[in-house]
């Protein structure tokens, strides 16, 4: 976000780099790679990694963790479970103080910016850890880049797309999904009309609003020319399409206390025909009794806006190397072991995640529709704004958004005083419209 660094940033750097000259929890001197990459069964000790994922996936984690230690007996690794929505702030704790922050972390996409702008994240290009970087598909690596370095390796990615019930499309007489909002208008209409089953209802949360904005050639922010762009009348414009999605001949009213779960509820019921959702929610969609025929469940690429343009946003997770890491090398052999195709290739049948990696999309990943979709939705996917602390801009952002499908502000006013909030609060040094 800045090239020059906040007080609070140099502050976090100064502690990291006493941190690491004075003992205590501070880094190997090489933080080069060459033992790792020249000798990798000479590696020996042990790290710690912090693995974010939920419960229902940790056996998973289990088994790459013991293949790993398996193909390197002398290291140790500690996998250790902990809250995504505590994750954050606790490292950032554990890095500052130089105490307790693990070797290796699985971070939040939006997080690495911020990490490494503080000093805490290890840079990895040239070491084994960022092992074929042109394997990596260019979205989720986009993710895992801090001022022309590489931050982070890419674990799994999603996106974006419209997801649809093809029964309900089949009685409407439509036989394929919409590739514009303004089809998705008529869509919605047509189905309601035959069927009576509305078209769809939105998840009123900023990050699902950015499709939209996307679709007129918008964004958030500028980074390069350091100005806030989300009220620019691109983006207003596609503001005004998302209060178009949610009429009433369209839409179901928006919930706006829990509205991801009232719109995923209210699509696996079949009580909606479509909704924008990530891959995420295909395991939970075939639990419903609208696709308990897991046939029944299509995926398409989001729709495009009047600029012919569509795209969605990029999330997932990396692997990143705390900077203050006693044991390097063992880490960098860590994360290009759980990087790799194959332990890509294995977390995506048995979890179902979406590699980050071109080659772990075999065949046999493939032969699940719902994964060869996402891999095309991928295609038009696009990162987010690479800044620190981008996360805390959705906190204001779906505030506003919820004030505008509720009809309290009109699509610029709502988008002005957003703008002006962040300006206000969290973007001082940007330019506003």
């Amino acid at each position: 976000m800045r090239k020059g660094m906040t007080v609070t940033a140099i502050a976090g750097v100064l502690a990291l780099t006493v941190t690491a000259c004075g003992g205590g929890d501070g880094g190997s001197g090489d933080s080069s790679g060459k033992k790792a990459a020249e000798d990798p069964g000479s590696v020996s000790g042990s790290i710690t990694w912090w693995d974010t994922s939920n419960e229902a996936e940790g056996p998973t984690y289990d088994k790459l963790v013991a293949q790993f230690q398996q193909e390197y007996p002398k290291i140790k690794v500690n996998r250790t479970s902990v809250s995504f929505d505590q994750a954050e702030q606790k490292f950032k704790t554990a890095a500052q103080s130089g105490k307790g922050a693990p070797d290796v972390i699985r971070t939040d996409v939006g997080w690495s910016a911020g990490f490494a702008n503080l000093g805490y994240l290890q840079p990895l290009d040239g070491t084994p850890a960022l092992d074929g970087v042109d394997d990596f598909l260019p979205g989720p690596l986009s993710t895992a880049k801090w001022q022309d370095q590489t931050v982070g390796v890419p674990q799994v990615t999603d996106t974006l797309a419209l997801l649809y019930n093809k029964e309900v499309f089949a009685k409407a007489g439509i036989t394929k999904p919409p590739a514009t909002w303004d089809e998705f208008i008529a869509t919605a209409k047509t189905i309601k009309e035959k069927t009576g089953v509305t078209g769809t209802q939105l998840n009123p949360e900023g990050y699902f609003s950015l499709p939209f904005l996307y679709g007129e050639g918008a964004d958030m922010l500028d980074v390069s020319a350091k100005k806030i762009t989300v009220n620019s009348p691109e983006a207003v414009k596609g503001m005004e399409t998302a209060l178009k999605l949610a009429r009433p001949d369209v839409a179901l009213k928006p919930a706006t206390t829990d509205g991801y779960v009232a719109a995923q509820t209210s699509f696996k019921d079949g009580k909606i025909a479509m909704v924008i959702n990530g891959p995420w929610s295909v395991s939970d969609d075939y639990s419903g009794k609208a696709f308990k025929n897991k046939d029944n469940l299509g995926i398409a690429n989001i729709p495009a806006g009047s600029s012919g343009k569509a795209a969605a946003p990029i999330g997932g997770h990396n692997y990143s190397v705390y900077r203050g890491s006693k044991n390097k090398d063992a880490a960098y052999l860590f994360v290009k072991f759980m990087a790799s195709a194959k332990s890509q290739e294995l977390t995506a049948k048995e979890i179902n995640t979406l590699p980050t990696r071109k080659s772990a999309y075999t065949a046999e990943v493939t032969a699940d529709p719902a994964k060869k979709a996402f891999q095309q939705a991928l295609s038009i996917a696009r990162s987010r704004p690479v800044i620190p602390g981008v996360g805390d801009l959705f906190v204001a952002f779906d505030q506003h958004y919820v004030k505008v499908l509720r009809g309290d502000a009109s699509p610029e006013e709502g988008l002005d005083a957003l703008a002006k909030e962040w300006n206000t609060k969290l973007l001082k040094d940007y330019k506003t419209n």
